[in-house]
């Protein structure tokens, strides 16, 4: 059975509680997920107990910020959709990438899952085969070089991509510009207070590694095929991850229905069972997995 066949033999009223939005599900989420940045922020500027280890906790809270941005590119967190787009710009803010274009580079992605020459994920760059391109992806390094580079690009009004239509042209190069005298502020607070360097800054670059581990195990070691079973992979894993993750761990799920809201994913988990071909056993099982195959 592929992805189409399941979805299909899904009842109508089940696709219909699936689907349906709400925000009170996605505003409890988010203020846990923004009340424990917040706190964690406080713990470093405080510097209490350990605090050098809660930089990277830090860091990890806030590069999964862009599962809620992948979300909102997809308007499924909340129910009200200038949240939906508010959150999604500030969530981009966050983390150097910038949502309008974000939006048009996933759905295209979404599009064309894991297919050579047409997935933008794959075009942007293949999943490391060797040791020294996955240190290197791993690292975090080429993702902030790349997406620096599309912020500044976007900005100047550099081509960006074929994916984003013509209409979109304008809006993604206003966003990026405003991102640009965002972060040239944050520079000049460095004039008063190095905070935002603590807090922010240097726990993402911390946090950056552990977003790449993850989002290596959503498509990375499947088959170039179009049925989500296959070229998408569901990780089992933990309440916190999960959490922090916005529940994206299910990931077949998320494809194979992208108009289902993050907190009815569980449920579509149910209904999917025994029928996923790519499944793994936690993160460090699939890593182990990964990098045993490795040159």
């Amino acid at each position: 059975m592929d992805h189409l066949t399941f979805v299909s033999s899904l009842p109508r009223d089940t696709l219909a509680r699936l689907n349906a939005l709400s925000d009170g599900p996605g505003l409890r989420h988010l203020a846990g997920h923004l009340g424990a940045i917040l706190f964690f922020g406080l713990w470093i500027s405080q510097g209490w107990f350990l605090w050098p280890v809660i930089l990277v906790v830090q860091g990890i809270l806030i590069c999964f910020l862009f599962t809620l941005e992948h979300e909102t590119t997809h308007k499924t967190p909340f129910e009200t959709q200038w949240i939906n787009e508010w959150t999604g710009r500030i969530c981009g803010v966050l983390i150097a990438l910038p949502f309008e274009w974000f939006r048009y580079f996933h759905l295209a992605h979404h599009k064309h899952t894991n297919i050579p020459e047409k997935d933008p994920e794959l075009i942007a760059g293949a999943k490391p085969e060797g040791w020294g391109a996955y240190i290197q992806y791993v690292s975090g390094i080429p993702y902030w070089v790349d997406t620096i580079d599309k912020t500044i690009g976007n900005a100047f009004g550099r081509y960006p991509g074929d994916y984003v239509p013509q209409r979109a042209h304008t809006r993604i190069r206003t966003e990026a510009k405003w991102m640009l005298v965002f972060y040239g502020l944050v520079l000049a607070s460095f004039l008063f207070t190095p905070l935002l360097f603590w807090v922010w800054l240097l726990p993402c670059l911390l946090g950056q590694p552990f977003l790449r581990l993850y989002l290596l195990a959503e498509h990375g070691r499947c088959a170039f095929v179009t049925n989500m079973f296959e070229n998408t992979r569901t990780t089992l894993t933990n309440r916190i991850v999960r959490f922090v993750a916005w529940n994206m761990p299910y990931h077949v799920e998320h494809h194979s229905l992208p108009q289902v809201p993050f907190h009815q994913l569980p449920e579509l988990h149910r209904q999917m069972q025994g029928r996923h071909a790519v499944l793994a056993n936690g993160y460090t099982e699939f890593t182990k997995d990964y990098a045993s195959s490795l040159h």
